[in-house]
């Protein structure tokens, strides 16, 4: 089926890639998310991803030491980085969240409106549920003026229910700020949450713009992983260095969901046949 929704105006650049984050050093971080989101734009970008906890670092030692290096969902900062932005572009962006007294890896969506939208990470990896509390609202799908976006973070989008919901909730794509702590693979292969990724991105055909970190923190060595992944699954651009990560996808290509002469990846859905699973679930 094509989702119901007003057409984009077109296909549209978007770019991702690591920023140089320093653990700890906010007003640093801000200044150079901002600074390569102008060189994403100056490339033609219009829709910016940049990595979870971008603006603080993530390999904390302390909860004191995130604390430290959290800002506030309406802190003027976030606003600001909007002046990078073309009058209709968009930037999403992980974030340390200080709200009372919690913490969440959260991600901005920021356009000239100021900050859109705020996403607190749900599904926890690993150390992190030591310094932050889960996110209890689904990821969003946020209106933007180059389409509808749907934001996830890192480990959110290896459970296979977070980008299916965001494309049957009418995502155009799917923005990922991650950090990939790099796990062995065999030689020549993706990294396996590139493979998670591909496959979320085919089973629902919704684009997947991912933005991971390079080098190390504290020991942390980063996957490298940022990627842009087209509705069909397969990769249109990715890179393991410093450098941006840029392509084009069309937001009106992946609304429909055909695939051949008499299939749709929505429409031939069975619901009343996997409420089960979840009941299951709930009942273990």
């Amino acid at each position: 089926m094509t989702v119901g929704l007003p057409r984009s105006a077109g296909p549209v650049a978007v770019a991702t890639g690591p920023v140089d984050v320093r653990l700890g050093d906010v007003g640093g971080n801000l200044a150079r998310i901002a600074d390569v989101t102008r060189a994403a734009v100056a490339d033609g970008a219009r829709v910016v991803v940049l990595p979870e906890l971008a603006t603080s670092g993530y390999v904390f030692g302390s909860r004191d030491e995130c604390r430290d290096s959290a800002i506030t969902a309406d802190d003027p900062r976030l606003r600001a980085l909007a002046a990078a932005l073309p009058p209709d572009g968009v930037l999403v962006v992980g974030f340390a969240e200080r709200a009372a007294d919690r913490l969440y890896s959260s991600a901005a969506v920021v356009g000239h409106g100021g900050v859109l939208a705020v996403y607190r990470k749900t599904h926890l990896w690993g150390d992190e549920a030591d310094f932050f509390a889960p996110g209890d609202r689904p990821p969003p799908v946020v209106d933007t003026p180059v389409g509808r976006i749907g934001v996830a973070v890192c480990y959110d989008a290896e459970f296979p229910e977070v980008p299916r919901g965001l494309a049957l909730a009418g995502a155009d794509l799917l923005a990922l700020p991650v950090n990939w702590p790099l796990v062995p693979r065999p030689a020549g292969e993706h990294p396996p949450e590139t493979v998670l990724a591909m496959a979320a991105a085919r089973a629902s055909r919704l684009p997947v713009v991912i933005a991971d970190r390079v080098g190390t923190e504290r020991g942390v060595e980063w996957t490298g992983g940022s990627a842009v992944i087209g509705a069909d699954g397969w990769i249109l651009a990715h890179g393991q260095t410093a450098e941006l990560v840029t392509a084009v996808v069309d937001p009106d290509r992946s609304r429909d969901k055909r695939i051949g002469a008499r299939n749709d990846l929505l429409a031939d859905r069975r619901p009343e046949l996997y409420r089960s699973l979840t009941r299951g679930a709930a009942a273990r």
